[in-house]
């Protein structure tokens, strides 16, 4: 059989690939042994986990194998969510892999890597050099076992999950909500009665849940499981309104990004719902006695205004490239309290740095539900200006593209090339900002526009696809 190129989908951030024909379990095998050596995890706990994919379970089972070959004891929580994997490394200080495509379809799976406090592992700080171990031991045919062989030992860490993000944040005391919940047959269907519900075991809550397909199947039979695309939000904004609820929440398949609707089936910018929580979190953190500067990070096309909320708050608001890992690494290297994301990524100090779709519904809940408008007033104070929303233009010639634009809007704005372009509108042209950033994998330019007014918006949005595009 032709050993696969691992660097065909061994991603920046974490691995992907095609089950059968780049992932298979001999592949699995030889990426936990390159884990294990690569971190020095011999004679310690690794924890593993899986969605509901077909392929995760075997996958887990391989993962087991060859973690265990290299002397690591290896520690199974079954299925579970991303975000209850880096509770797990988090609380059992340990490192971790959890299988999960997150919301691609079915065909694919991948594995998410952390290191013992859920630190996330990129490219740059230990998975190519995972994946180069696993290429060679691919290569010899065969993973070594060492002197001595790990254990494999199972534990549900379900209800110790839900108990730490009730800790966290105390629902008790809201007025009674109705939220349909999507979980888009992904693992918010065995995540949302737990921790937002009594299945772990844990006290009523005021919420009435309305389930839209909790029934865990990997083969997304409804829609697929990435609330980011609108299309995929439109089951939840019918039952929203048809059953009149309070609000509409959606988590991807992995159940570690959360999206929001309103009562009338209106999507909440991910930007409003991360100044919301970043300001929950700077008043938390004051009132339990913090003093000195307090942090928070946001990566670069959140809306202006989440910057605006964090110094509002009394914050320093930490500007950043997008990037799962890099927000991690930034998170500890800033002991910043709170880190949101315009893709619904939402980071806590609380939660070891890691993010957790869960944990910030579980604050929009608290504050929504401590007053008495609807969501649809209350959140417009958190989104007073106009996004466009990620636009993805196929463009052959990308650095041509990008020189059309730097020639276009010279002296119109500022310039800052900290992922991408970002160009800001000089004051006296009224407020306005883009961002244009190239794909790493894809001849793709990514454009993000924000404004004062939405005739703004479109107006700037149009002059630059135009640029890209032509």
């Amino acid at each position: 059989m032709t050993t696969p190129d691992l660097s065909a989908f061994v991603k920046a951030y974490d691995v992907r690939g095609l089950v059968g024909s780049q992932l298979t379990p001999e592949v699995v095998e030889a990426l936990a042994a390159g884990f294990v050596d690569e971190l020095d995890a011999a004679g310690s706990t690794v924890v593993v986990g899986h969605d509901m994919r077909d392929s995760s379970p075997e996958f887990a089972a391989a993962f087991a194998r060859g973690a265990s070959a290299r002397g690591a004891d290896v520690v199974s929580i079954g299925l579970c969510s991303t975000d209850e994997t880096y509770f797990a490394s988090g609380w059992l200080d340990a490192p971790a892999a959890m299988f999960t495509a997150s919301h691609n379809p079915a065909r694919y799976n991948g594995i998410k890597f952390s290191r013992a406090g859920a630190q996330g592992i990129s490219l740059s700080t230990g998975l190519a050099a995972i994946r180069d171990r696993a290429q060679a031991y691919l290569a010899e045919g065969a993973v070594p076992r060492a002197d001595a062989v790990g254990t494999v030992a199972v534990r549900d860490v379900l209800a110790d999950y839900a108990a730490h993000l009730r800790s966290l944040v105390d629902l008790s005391g809201i007025r009674r909500l109705r939220i349909v919940v999507d979980a888009g047959n992904g693992m918010g269907g065995m995540t949302v009665p737990a921790v937002l519900g009594t299945a772990a075991g844990l006290a009523e809550l005021p919420l009435e849940i309305i389930p839209l397909y909790f029934e865990l199947d990997g083969t997304f039979p409804n829609h697929e499981a990435n609330p980011l695309e609108p299309e995929n939000l439109r089951d939840l904004q019918r039952a929203v309104v048809e059953h009149g609820a309070d609000l509409g929440l959606a988590f991807d398949g992995d159940a570690d990004r959360c999206f929001v609707v309103d009562e009338k089936g209106d999507p909440v910018s991910p930007s409003a719902v991360a100044a919301i929580v970043a300001q929950r979190e700077v008043a938390r953190v004051r009132a339990a006695g913090e003093t000195g500067e307090v942090r928070v990070i946001h990566n670069l096309i959140t809306s202006r205004f989440v910057p605006e909320a964090i110094e509002a708050a009394g914050a320093i608001p930490v500007r950043t490239n997008v990037g799962h890992s890099l927000i991690k690494d930034r998170m500890r290297e800033t002991n910043a309290v709170f880190g949101g994301e315009h893709s619904a990524h939402y980071y806590f100090r609380d939660f070891w740095g890691a993010d957790n779709g869960m944990l910030a519904a579980m604050h929009l809940l608290a504050e929504f539900g401590g007053q008495a408008e609807p969501l649809s007033a209350f959140a417009a104070a958190f989104d007073p200006y106009s996004l466009s929303g990620e636009i993805n233009s196929t463009v052959q010639d990308v650095p041509a593209a990008y020189t059309r634009i730097v020639d276009a809007f010279a002296g119109r704005g500022e310039f800052d090339e900290l992922d991408g372009l970002t160009v800001t509108g000089a004051p006296d042209l009224g407020f306005w900002w883009f961002n244009v950033r190239p794909s790493n994998t894809e001849p793709l330019l990514r454009l993000n526009v924000e404004a004062a007014t939405p005739e703004q918006m479109e107006l700037i949005r149009d002059e630059v696809l135009a640029l890209i595009r032509s």
